[in-house]
């Protein structure tokens, strides 16, 4: 099969296709024909050589694809050869063939596409686990969620106000600021020219807000808490600004009863993986079917100017995601 390499890593340019034998499904693993795949910035970062893979992981790119089942292994019930899957992949996914766990898999969404289904699985199960799971947003709640044009921000946003929240939205211009605003934002901040604290305070009428989903880390952490209402939730999910807080006042977190949590995804288990999976299929497919909710896709590149795509996420200019189309 043809695959990306990224070498010893590096800059875009370092992602190039190259052949290699095709992976084998382990007992509870499916072997998928990729048709599509997404690029993350969880990919960027394993391209530097910045977020290696887990222990037993494809050590090529690519955590989200959607393609067709050609292999499953004996316990990996209920998919069948025939089946078109996207799926959260521990790896692998720059290729013509990937493997993943069977709990990690969900059908396409009725509709859909397989651009469009292999855009769902990264950001869905992690703003899942983190907006709903760790931050507990609930009807009625304020969130501020950074990035707001980003994969995971246009997630975020949609599924928030889904499910009954309202939502402030930060973005580096004033087209992206409107972008949020059309997927749903209540209110959105452009973070270069406005302070977005008091972009909180004033939208919310000094009430503020009850959780942030971050994934700028140190760059914002005080600011962030002091966005915070009352047993407030700041959830980190990354780190582009840095993770080493300094000079931070923590006073808000006594006060005002915060908590401070995050997590990642990759490191957790095939059946903490397949318990969000199946959270996702019962609560958020059916948004997804309905239109509710659906994928931005910002551009399509083939699998073989990957470099381009990275050069892309890169830049930060985008609005949604970012795909590679494999095969038709």
């Amino acid at each position: 099969m043809t695959y990306i390499d990224h070498g010893g890593g590096g800059a875009p340019e370092v992602l190039v296709p190259k052949t290699g034998p095709l992976p084998r499904p382990g007992r509870d693993e499916v072997l998928i024909r990729v048709l599509a795949t997404g690029v993350n910035r969880p990919d960027v970062a394993q391209r530097k050589g910045d977020y290696p893979p887990p222990p037993g992981a494809s050590p090529v790119i690519g955590l989200e694809t959607a393609g067709e089942v050609v292999a499953v292994g004996p316990e990996a019930a209920p998919w069948k050869v025939g089946d078109r899957v996207c799926a959260l992949t521990n790896g692998g996914a720059y290729a013509e063939y990937c493997v993943a766990p069977a709990a990690q898999c969900l059908p396409w969404p009725a509709g859909y596409d397989a651009i469009r289904a292999a855009a769902l699985p990264e950001t869905f199960f992690t703003v899942w686990a983190n907006l709903f799971g760790h931050g507990r947003l609930a009807a009625g709640e304020t969130v501020l969620i950074h990035g707001g044009t980003s994969g995971i921000g246009v997630t975020a946003i949609q599924l928030a106000k889904a499910f009954g929240a309202r939502v402030i939205a930060t973005a580096g211009s004033e087209e992206k600021c409107e972008a949020c605003r059309r997927l749903g934002a209540d209110a959105a901040v452009n973070y270069r020219t406005e302070d977005f604290v008091e972009a909180v305070k004033r939208d919310t009428g000094g009430k503020l807000a009850d959780v942030v989903l971050d994934m700028v880390g140190a760059a914002y952490f005080g600011r962030n808490l002091r966005c915070l209402a009352m047993d407030g939730r700041l959830v980190l999910i990354a780190f582009l600004g840095g993770f080493e807080a300094e000079r931070v006042d923590l006073r808000p977190i006594m006060t005002r009863r915060l908590t401070v949590t995050g997590s990642t995804m990759r490191p957790r288990s095939t059946a903490q993986k397949g318990a969000i999976a199946a959270e996702l299929r019962e609560k958020v497919w059916p948004l997804l079917e309905a239109g509710t909710v659906a994928p931005p896709i910002h551009q399509v590149f083939p699998l073989d100017q990957a470099a381009a795509a990275h050069a892309l996420m890169e830049s930060s200019t985008h609005i949604g995601k970012i795909m590679l189309k494999v095969a038709d």
